[in-house]
């Protein structure tokens, strides 16, 4: 499905409104699909309260969290160290993990803003610094690989219990997004994949099965959407599910900092594949009424 906003935002619904909802129990739940459709049963794990418009726009969720660094030793060369953020919650059940590479010459710092969010949506989030600040996309996603797997067999015991390893996924800016595309092409038991601003030199993903949501600025001159992020984003006719967000007069560092569009976009995209919550339909699909997408395109995981 492809909705123009430009057009079609004022006839757009208004924000859903804030409401309460219980936690739901920690255990792994499985959806049963509605009469006559042709999708299968989805097994969710339900972390958090019933979601809002409001609380995933948030800069932090309902869970309150812990970090530890990963030091470039500790790395051992698979990748440059970074950060983890897992959530102090032991009560609901394990979490699905998330690693984030930065774009070239990018430290760590400038993903890092993905962390605390992430996290605090009930996620165990890995930041990483590359191995060199000029690392190219496949090097980079290779690295994104490394470090779920560090988090899977190498990070500390508190972080390991809560993991979940059966669910795990990617996200990156620029260069990450594109090395993001590539860990989602080599390993396909990934659950989700979220290139913000990609760059990468090669077009075609036809090759991932991956659910993926390309995210995009329409002032980026780094990475032109027309040269980058469309043609990714229609590449993507394997994907199990795809979406593309184009973001109005955010620049290619815009996706560097908090953001509540983009956030909440990552939040749910992460929510929904990740965790396969279908409590986070209703943020994908129909196209969410903001006024800075311009641009929503999307495979419609409830049709």
């Amino acid at each position: 499905m492809r909705i123009d906003l430009r057009r079609s935002l004022a006839a757009a619904p208004a924000l859903f409104a804030l409401t309460l909802g219980a936690a739901v129990p920690a255990a792994a739940t499985t959806a049963a699909a509605p009469a006559g459709s042709v999708r299968a049963a989805v097994t969710e794990y339900r972390r958090g309260p019933a979601p809002t418009q409001e609380g995933i726009r948030a800069a932090r969720g309902p869970f309150t969290y812990s970090a530890v660094k990963i030091t470039a030793s500790q790395a051992a060369g698979a990748f440059g160290g970074g950060t983890i953020y897992y959530p102090d919650d032991t009560t609901q059940g394990t979490y699905g993990g998330i690693a984030v590479s930065p774009g070239y010459t990018g430290p760590e710092s400038s993903i890092a803003w993905l962390g605390p969010r992430l996290a605090s949506q009930g996620f165990i989030v890995v930041t990483i610094a590359t191995t060199s600040l000029y690392d190219q996309p496949t090097s980079r996603g290779r690295q994104l690989l490394a470090a779920l797997d560090y988090l899977t067999a190498k990070s500390p015991a508190e972080v390991r219990r809560r993991l979940d390893a059966g669910r795990l996924a990617v996200s990156g800016h620029s260069m990450g997004g594109g090395g993001a595309l590539y860990a989602a092409w080599s390993r396909p038991g990934l659950k989700a994949a979220v290139p913000l601003a990609p760059y990468n030199t090669i077009k075609d993903w036809s090759g991932i099965t991956v659910p993926t949501l390309v995210q995009a600025g329409t002032r980026d001159t780094v990475t032109p959407v027309a040269t980058y992020a469309e043609p990714i984003y229609q590449s993507l006719t394997g994907a199990r599910e795809r979406a593309y967000a184009e973001v109005s007069d955010a620049t290619h560092l815009t996706f560097t900092a908090e953001d509540q569009l983009i956030g909440s976009l990552e939040v749910a995209w992460m929510k929904r594949f990740l965790d396969g919550d279908t409590r986070y339909d209703q943020f994908l699909c129909p196209a969410p009424a903001d006024p800075r997408l311009t641009e929503y395109r999307d495979s419609c995981p409830t049709s």
